[in-house]
């Protein structure tokens, strides 16, 4: 894992960074990064929302970034329509990730007939595979795989581990970090006449576009033909799995412990919230929202939000859900009324 190296950085500069309003001094140094509970005289800290606006006064921080018309006083300030978003930013730049220097460690194995570009690093015991090509600034860590006729682009991160499988092909700023497993084969059988199952080849791929983040032990097979593909600027938490043939549109978002299975389409800026499970051959629209631990049997609707398994549209779940918590008086009530007509006796032990 690479050291995390404080860089800091003046007030002054640093709104001028973010293109913000601040207050206080101007050459107030800013070293670090810290919770409001945590923070101290040279950490940056931030405040989502007015509710936090006694945590805010009571913090140490030595500067806070907060929504506009928040009334701290005198305090340091930097003002922000999304104070989450620049303290992230922030962040990145105060708390930047020291890059390992360029080249190829002594005890990486990389193949005559890779190409490597001399600004890429290649960490201790990683495999760069004959044909394979990695662009510059990538990083690929220690006990990374990168087999045959993968394709890297510029400055991407391969975490201690990962394994991109046999043609491939990944853009440019992608991460896929420690234990995920690109290009696996499709879980694609067929039964044969004896009613055993036998493996059909799985010849595609899997595309990877800019931008794309795949979080830690996730994994996404190639295609039994074409190319699976994640679309540009997706971001994939860990232990999620997307099966062959999938597509996942542009900045689309999942959560932890889905799965997709196999030619499933994801449509741009979608979010799957964790543990949601799609059968295949669904199309989820565009800009939905499926709520945590959906099972989708059917197809998603642009802009639609749903909940449940199965799915149903977030009002009706909401109110099925308050139903729910409802439901042991209203047979509570259901049982007195029986008894009042005679419909039924009262057993030992069984409340009135």
């Amino acid at each position: 894992m690479d050291e995390i190296v404080s860089q800091p950085i003046r007030l002054r500069d640093l709104a001028a960074l973010l293109g913000r309003e601040y207050q206080g001094d101007p050459d107030l140094e800013i070293r670090s990064v810290a919770s409001l509970e945590d923070a101290g005289p040279a950490d940056l800290a931030f405040v989502r929302s007015e509710k936090l606006l006694d945590r805010a006064r009571a913090s140490e921080a030595g500067a806070l970034i907060v929504p506009p018309g928040l009334d701290l006083g005198a305090r340091a300030t930097i003002e922000s329509p999304d104070p989450g978003l620049d303290f992230a930013r922030a962040a990145k730049k105060v708390c930047a990730a020291e890059r390992p220097l360029p080249g190829v460690h002594p005890a990486a194995s990389v193949d005559a007939a890779a190409s490597v570009d001399p600004r890429a690093s290649i960490g201790a015991g990683a495999v760069v595979e004959a044909g394979a090509r990695i662009g510059a600034e990538t990083v690929v860590e220690a006990n990374a795989v990168i087999e045959a006729d993968v394709q890297i682009g510029a400055a991407c991160r391969l975490a201690a581990g990962s394994i991109v499988r046999h043609g491939c092909v990944l853009g440019d700023r992608v991460v896929v970090q420690a234990g995920a497993v690109i290009g696996s084969d499709g879980f694609g059988f067929v039964k044969n006449p004896e009613g055993a199952f036998e493996a059909a080849p799985q010849l595609g791929s899997v595309v990877l576009e800019d931008d794309v983040e795949i979080g830690a032990n996730s994994t996404i097979d190639r295609g039994s033909l074409g190319p699976t593909r994640i679309r540009r600027g997706a971001k994939i938490d860990n232990l999620v799995h997307v099966a062959h043939n999938c597509e996942v549109g542009e900045d689309v978002v999942i959560a932890a412990q889905t799965g997709l299975s196999g030619s499933t389409f994801v449509g741009a800026g979608a979010m799957l919230m964790g543990q949601v499970g799609a059968s295949g051959h669904l199309r989820i629209g565009a800009g939905a929202f499926v709520g945590p631990r959906s099972g989708l049997h059917r197809d998603v609707k642009d802009g639609a939000r749903v909940w449940g398994s199965p799915q149903m549209d977030e009002k009706n779940w909401h109110r099925s859900a308050a139903s729910l918590a409802r439901l042991p008086g209203i047979f509570a009530r259901v049982r007195a009324l029986e008894r009042k007509l005679g419909l039924r006796e009262t057993r030992d032990g069984e409340e009135e």
